[in-house]
């Protein structure tokens, strides 16, 4: 059975996720067989398995640091909000419905067992299972029947590590509140703290530290620097979609839309040097573009009515009049076409016009979309034309079937299973495959681009971007290597 250690964080955002790739990355090197697990994950970024199911995309990358395929195992159940008070509930991969969090609440005792029998099938397969946690465990109104934070501790019988953010401000009194607020029992469980993503000078933290020290009685162990890695996101509070990167010979704009989903579908756009990527919320910020892209979202229809109501669907509409490229991936594809139906209440139910740049309908359907699936771009003409022929691996989760109407517009590619994805009309695309730029469909994409503004097509070429995702694990390890003291991190393991 695996050693078990926990990583918990002093709030959301803290850097959880972060550190348990890092050390998964860690033992990995030092020869030991590690995986990570998360009991419950609340994210919009999430991925399909080779088994066609689903979970969340932390866990993937998790899994990527540590050398593995990635598992349902490592996260039973993942939470994907499709409201402000409301989530669809995926539990080991399938769909079990969308709940109020009062009715999830009140069904997640159901979970309990779920949760314990998969660590423990996973446990038995691997020497060391680094465990997530999720916001804090000093959440002290979720505390009963509590499966993610101490009362999964108590699952594994685990030792823990918290993890306090020190960018935000206010570290000392966030690590004392919470070791605090936690029973008698769990707070002997904590064995460690470090403190993550720090610029400046560490030893005018030393007095500091040693007086949390003497306040807690929980041992330091070490000061994690702000790191600037390339690594898949969580979830939209990533600082990824703050940022406007400009004066490259491309602007690249992803539309932010409320309930964003899988934007980690871009970042193989974004470390090509030619491009400048920039997420957008608002019409003036628009501008003019030399590619639109409007990401998957977890609602359609409510996602598109905010389009609609801030101005942004007449922006784009006006820039694809005048030309500029449009693709959709997965929702933003729903979007593009003429009309949007969902008689059996999936999403918001009823009908609603579509942005009516593609000639395709949509109509939501109970049953989701996995699967893992490949493909080829069919022969195209027009703006997309040099994509004909492009090798495509990616994946698909959608509750929905769009179907195009006349001969306006042709499929975009050919799956292996036998079925056409997507639609191409002049200078708009649409594709339900996410991970769709990750191989040479990104490159090809990026020199039409260069080549419509006359500019030089080639594209400096970096290596795979498996290669590069596994460098900066590399890196990540380094830096906490360099930052914790993994003696004390091993003997609390009791390795």
């Amino acid at each position: 059975m695996a050693k078990p250690i926990m990583i918990q964080g002093t709030m959301s955002s803290a850097g959880k996720s972060l550190i348990t790739a890092g050390l998964c990355r860690i033992f990995r090197q030092d020869g030991h067989k590690v995986a990570p697990f998360k009991s419950q994950n609340m994210a919009l970024n999430s991925f399909i398995t080779n088994e066609g199911l689903e979970m969340g995309r932390a866990q993937v990358m998790q899994a990527e640091a540590a050398g593995i395929e990635p598992s349902v195992l490592m996260n039973p159940i993942l939470l994907k909000p499709t409201s402000d008070s409301g989530s669809q509930v995926i539990v080991r991969g399938e769909v079990a419905g969308t709940m109020t969090a009062g009715n999830y609440y009140d069904y997640k005792t159901r979970l309990r067992a779920i949760v314990e029998e998969d660590y423990r099938t996973l446990a038995g397969q691997y020497d060391i299972i680094v465990i997530e946690g999720a916001g804090s465990p000093a959440e002290i109104n979720l505390n009963r029947d509590d499966f993610v934070n101490m009362g999964m501790a108590r699952i594994a019988d685990a030792p823990v590590l918290l993890v306090a953010d020190i960018d935000r401000g206010g570290v000392f009194a966030s690590v004392y509140g919470t070791v605090m607020l936690l029973e008698e029992a769990d707070r002997a469980r904590l064995k460690g703290v470090i403190i993550n993503k720090f610029r400046g000078d560490v030893n005018l933290l030393l007095n500091g530290l040693k007086q949390l020290e003497n306040l807690t009685g929980v041992p330091v162990l070490g000061v994690v620097p702000y790191l600037k890695l390339d690594i898949d996101d969580e979830d939209s509070v990533t600082e990824r979609l703050s940022a406007q990167v400009t004066g490259k010979p491309l602007d690249v704009v992803v539309i932010r839309l409320p309930r964003i989903s899988n934007f980690t579908d871009f970042n193989a756009l974004s470390r090509m040097e030619p491009v400048g990527l920039r997420y957008v919320d608002r019409p003036e910020d628009l501008k003019t573009p030399d590619l639109i892209i409007l990401p998957g979202t977890k609602n359609t229809m409510g996602d598109l009515r905010w389009l609609r109501a801030c101005g942004l669907e007449d922006a784009v509409k006006a820039r694809a009049a005048e030309g500029t490229p449009v693709i959709g991936i997965c929702g933003g594809y729903q979007m593009l076409g003429r009309t949007l139906s969902d008689p059996g209440g999936v999403e918001e139910g009823g009908e609603m016009p579509g942005m009516g740049l593609l000639p395709a309908d949509t109509v939501f359907e109970p049953a989701k979309v996995r699967t893992r699936i490949t493909g080829t771009v069919r022969p195209l003409t027009g703006v997309f034309e040099a994509l004909s022929g492009c090798r495509l691996t990616g994946y698909e989760i959608h509750m929905g079937r769009t179907t195009l109407a006349g001969t306006e517009a042709v499929p975009f590619s050919d799956l292996t299973d036998g079925k056409a994805d997507g639609a191409v009309s002049g200078h708009v695309m649409g594709s339900y495959l996410h991970g769709l730029f990750d191989g040479e469909l990104g490159r090809a994409l990026i020199s039409l681009l260069l080549r419509r503004k006359g500019l030089d097509d080639a594209i400096p070429e970096t290596g795979s971007f498996d290669e590069f995702k596994n460098s900066q694990y590399d890196l990540l390890a380094d830096a906490l290597r360099q930052s914790l003291d993994m003696a004390a991190v091993y003997r609390i393991l009791g390795l």
